[in-house]
């Protein structure tokens, strides 16, 4: 993957590799919203949105993906969190004045996802597909249409 990193403080440009862009300088996502879209395309086209000193992917409006400190996280649920595992990925965790806390409906995208299109694109249709269904409402049990 190779992205654009904007140094603020020579505004020069300079392309970045994979491994390079591991970095930081603002808070912002080192890759831009082109290279993601560049990265995910054999998965179909995807959205970035900055937010909370990071960014969310996005497809047909639902967040699937999100970025934060130049990693990539997938959206997970009881279906897909197995996978994530077994590849040694973990979730997304943050600081806060009691200690860390993991998010666990996010992990990481395994790295090597970054060089397998292919497969990148099935991971983030089953990443969509788990976000789909969190945000799905919950289904009613019992009879339907009777009321007393």
């Amino acid at each position: 993957m190779n992205a654009v990193f904007v140094d603020p403080g020579s505004r020069r440009r300079r392309r970045l590799g994979r491994d390079d862009a591991r970095s930081l300088w603002s808070g912002k996502p080192a890759v831009d919203p082109d290279s993601i879209q560049e990265l995910f395309a054999a998965f179909g086209r995807v959205h970035v949105r900055n937010m909370f000193g990071g960014a969310g992917i996005y497809a047909d409006g639902v967040m699937f993906g999100l970025i934060v400190d130049d990693m990539i996280y997938l959206k997970t649920d009881a279906h897909t969190a197995a996978r994530f595992e077994r590849e040694g990925c973990a979730p997304f965790t943050y600081d806060t004045k009691r200690g860390e806390r993991a998010l666990k409906s996010y992990w990481r995208m395994p790295d090597r996802l970054y060089d397998e299109p292919d497969e990148l694109a099935d991971w983030a249709k089953a990443a969509l597909d788990a976000a789909r269904r969190a945000a799905a409402p919950p289904r009613r049990r019992g009879a339907q249409g009777s009321r007393r």
